[in-house]
């Protein structure tokens, strides 16, 4: 019984942070969703392009269900890099259906196997792994990168998303009480420091 539960739980936390992920993409130019935004080159489509991977290897290889399309072996250093970005002629269309296509597959296997379903994970200390494990990385991976994604967007334009469809443009109401927050924010850090 607690099986199921938590196999349901986690699947729908997991589809519910896939679609916050997208939600950061909306409204965005091909300009502003393919841009580095840090230092590193961390993009939102790139985010998308990696998580697509990411639930393509989990839930197709390591589970024993293989993934329809081509997936880089894990320890191909330059096909694992090129996966954080997309080309320019990678059509965000197609970048946006691999995605698709690759959490379709993960929720099939979700379906068909059982919790504790046997997996193996070549790459991690302690390779022999259960469906479980695998639900829980990628529930983490999904949030990690979903949340960058938030800070991203709101770095382009100011919209914050909570949740799918939440990311929303900002007025200047919103604007000026959020520069108060930061700056009491802002006076709260450098009093804590001693700074002036």
């Amino acid at each position: 019984m607690i099986d199921d539960f938590a196999k349901e739980y986690l699947r729908d936390d997991l589809r519910w942070t896939r679609e916050s992920l997208l939600a950061t993409l909306d409204g965005l130019s091909e300009y502003d969703v393919r841009r580095p935004l840090t230092v590193t080159g961390t993009n939102l489509l790139g985010l998308v392009k990696h998580l697509a991977l990411t639930e393509a290897r989990y839930f197709g290889e390591v589970m024993g269900r293989p993934f329809p399309d081509p997936v880089p072996h894990w320890d191909d250093r330059a096909a694992n890099r090129a996966h954080m970005w997309a080309t320019e002629h990678e059509p965000r269309a197609e970048i946006l259906d691999r995605y698709a296509s690759a959490c379709r597959h993960a929720d099939a296997t979700i379906d068909a196997l059982p919790v504790d379903a046997p997996g193996h994970v070549p790459w991690w200390p302690r390779p022999d792994v259960k469906l479980f494990n695998v639900m829980v990385h990628v529930l983490t991976e999904t949030a990690r990168h979903a949340g960058h994604a938030d800070i991203l967007r709101e770095g382009l334009d100011g919209a914050v998303a909570s949740g799918p469809g939440a990311s929303s443009p900002v007025d200047e109401a919103v604007a000026a009480e959020r520069e108060r927050h930061r700056a009491e924010v802002e006076a709260a850090a450098r009093a804590a420091a001693g700074l002036p």
